[in-house]
């Protein structure tokens, strides 16, 4: 349904629901950021200590309450009736469009099915293979929990390979062979990063860049980009 939606009426829907959502927060429900973030601290206290009784009743607690909080804002609940009356007027009108699209088949063509290195999960820790795999490049995003890459169990193609990694709460450990030449670049809201012999304790809504000095020249060279909302990056030599 998305794919046949124009541009401009995706733009329309979600420009009103970001009005809503200032108007509610401006005029009519001003403790809504509070209620937004007390719930999100609770879903995150709970998450670090998840194997514990307690830790996992805060958990679900603003889980919960996090759920409530957003299904009852005003934008919320237009977007969903917007979705509705797209999907119903989308249904009517593949009933009456008399013009049928026959699916193009393509021969001789493999496509890849080969498991990617790092899956798509919103909660809990991934890692790479603690076996030899074949390196893909990474591209995913994250919610909950750590996210380690060792490049020292894959052959790095001779070029340049890339790690995007776009996490929202939870630690990123990225682990490289000597002989590879790097370049970071990372941002994160509230965090600390480690980089081989850089270090940096504190970092508040701050972007930084590192690059080894032969990384322009040599390879193999893998180019990590990473943002994280809360939570720490290491890079190491393996």
């Amino acid at each position: 349904m998305l794919k046949r939606m124009s541009t401009d009426t995706v733009n329309i829907i979600l420009l009103i629901g970001a009005v809503l959502l200032v108007m509610e927060v401006v005029f009519f429900n001003g403790g809504l950021i509070f209620s937004v973030a007390f719930s999100s601290v609770l879903i995150y206290l709970g998450w670090r200590r998840y194997n514990r009784l307690w830790a996992k009743i805060i958990f679900w607690i603003g889980a919960a309450s996090l759920f409530i909080t957003v299904i009852n804002m005003m934008a919320v609940r237009f977007l969903i009736v917007a979705a509705l009356v797209m999907l119903i007027l989308h249904y009517y009108r593949s009933k009456d469009d008399p013009a049928r699209i026959e699916p193009v088949v393509f021969e001789d063509v493999e496509l890849n099915s080969s498991e990617p290195v790092l899956k798509q999960k919103f909660f809990g820790n991934e890692a790479t293979p603690d076996r030899a795999y074949k390196w893909y490049d990474i591209n995913i995003h994250g919610g909950f929990g750590e996210r380690i890459v060792d490049l020292s169990n894959t052959v790095l193609p001779n070029d340049e390979a890339v790690i995007s990694i776009r996490h929202f709460v939870g630690s990123l450990y990225i682990y490289v062979p000597y002989e590879v030449e790097v370049s970071v670049q990372h941002s994160a809201v509230l965090g600390r990063a480690t980089i081989f012999q850089y270090r940096n304790t504190k970092l508040m809504n701050q972007t930084i860049s590192y690059q080894t000095p032969n990384y322009s020249t040599r390879k193999p060279r893998v180019k990590i980009v990473t943002s994280i909302g809360s939570g720490n990056i290491e890079v190491k030599r393996i």
